[in-house]
């Protein structure tokens, strides 16, 4: 066989195999099911916290899950609806309309939890104990854990060694000044940043509305929406390095 032949097979080898080990890469994602503040207020998934980086990882050739506390469809936070019009959005959009009850995965084949945001969690994910367990697995096999704006209320049953979670780690999240911002901290059930900061987490902030993401060691979290794409970045790094 001649040297460029050679050459040649061992480039493809290389590349399947690089294949495999994405391909070998499971991402869960976990979204919410609830769908308004009240009667007169809506919420639900922040889209693009979703789209974004369920699209990209996707590219990227990794599997995904989607996942949530009841399954079935997860709802779209009206205000973020405006990227629903565009067409590349469209399987993201799909992949809310049915997704897997939690309590039926076998979360110990992920590599990566990812949580997107949107108002949603602070009212079902916060106070789920399955929601913990799932979480205090990943920190216990060191897999990447990943929040962004809201999402980090899913962080606050979770459990290492009898203490908080979150206790000692530099993270972030959707802060009080960008809920008064948004004029919607009335209608929150609690402070998420106050809630994170009570069970001992270093928070760190930004400006309102500038991108913000803070890395600990396994743990991704990001402050709001307009840090999705650097969110997204931050958790293929992750994964590519593992």
């Amino acid at each position: 066989m001649h040297n460029s032949d050679e050459n040649k097979k061992i480039e493809e080898e290389e590349l399947y195999e690089e294949c495999e080990l994405k391909l070998s890469k499971r991402i869960l994602m976990v979204v919410t099911n609830v769908d308004s503040f009240d009667e007169h207020h809506k919420t639900g998934v922040w889209f693009e916290e979703f789209a974004r980086p369920y699209l990209t990882f996707l590219e990227e050739d990794y599997f995904v899950t989607v996942a949530s506390l009841q399954g079935g469809k997860a709802p779209i936070d009206p205000a973020s609806n405006h990227l629903l019009d565009d067409l590349k959005w469209k399987d993201a959009k799909g992949a809310l309309e049915d997704t897997t009850p939690l309590e039926s995965i076998d979360y110990s084949l992920y590599d990566a939890l990812v949580i997107p945001g949107g108002h949603g969690p602070m009212f079902d994910l916060a106070k789920s104990e399955l929601m913990g367990e799932v979480v205090s697995y990943f920190d216990s096999k060191s897999r990447v854990i990943a929040a962004i704006c809201h999402g980090p209320a899913a962080l606050l049953t979770a459990e290492r060694n009898g203490t908080a979670f979150v206790d000692g780690k530099r993270l972030t999240c959707y802060t009080n000044d960008e809920e008064q911002c948004s004029k919607l901290d009335g209608l929150t059930p609690f402070s998420l940043e106050d809630a994170l900061k009570t069970k001992g987490a270093f928070f760190i902030q930004n400006e309102a509305g500038t991108v913000n993401v803070v890395e600990d060691q396994n743990l991704i979290t990001a402050q709001n929406h307009q840090s999705t794409q650097a969110f997204t970045n931050a958790i293929l790094k992750q994964l590519s390095s593992n």
